[in-house]
């Protein structure tokens, strides 16, 4: 299953940063998926083979896929739930342990609320304008 999107938006945090991850929104967990693979720095195009788990939320926006991804610290992911789990904004869905990166693939139509530099808070911080 893959999320037809139009914006992503990507989240790196460095080995000082909490990695607990959280859902964008209400919803369900429809898949949860670990995709093995390397550990090169997360912020490197190479890192586009690095561990990771993908996750679809079917959420009031629709489909959403969030993507963990290991980083060259970060060897271990942790999800937390499995597919469908129904889950509360900010709800802990998992970490990923040290540096890591995590891609958010929003449905067609959905603008983006957040930029490139912008620091957000799990649970907190919203990455549409919604």
């Amino acid at each position: 299953m893959h999320c037809q999107s139009v914006h992503t938006t990507g989240v790196a945090s460095s080995p000082l940063n909490v990695h607990v991850n959280r859902a964008l929104l209400a919803g369900t967990v429809t898949s949860v998926e670990h995709i093995p693979g390397g550990f090169v720095p997360a912020f490197n195009k190479e890192s586009e083979n690095n561990e990771r788990v993908v996750w679809h939320f079917d959420t009031e926006l629709g489909d959403i896929e969030m993507v963990q991804i290991a980083g060259a610290v970060a060897r271990r992911i942790v999800p937390y739930l499995p597919a469908g789990t129904k889950v509360e904004q900010g709800e802990r869905i998992g970490l990923i342990r040290f540096g890591s990166r995590v891609d958010i693939y929003l449905p067609a139509g959905v603008e983006v609320a957040v930029e490139v530099g912008d620091r957000t808070r799990a649970g907190v911080t919203r990455v549409d304008r919604g």
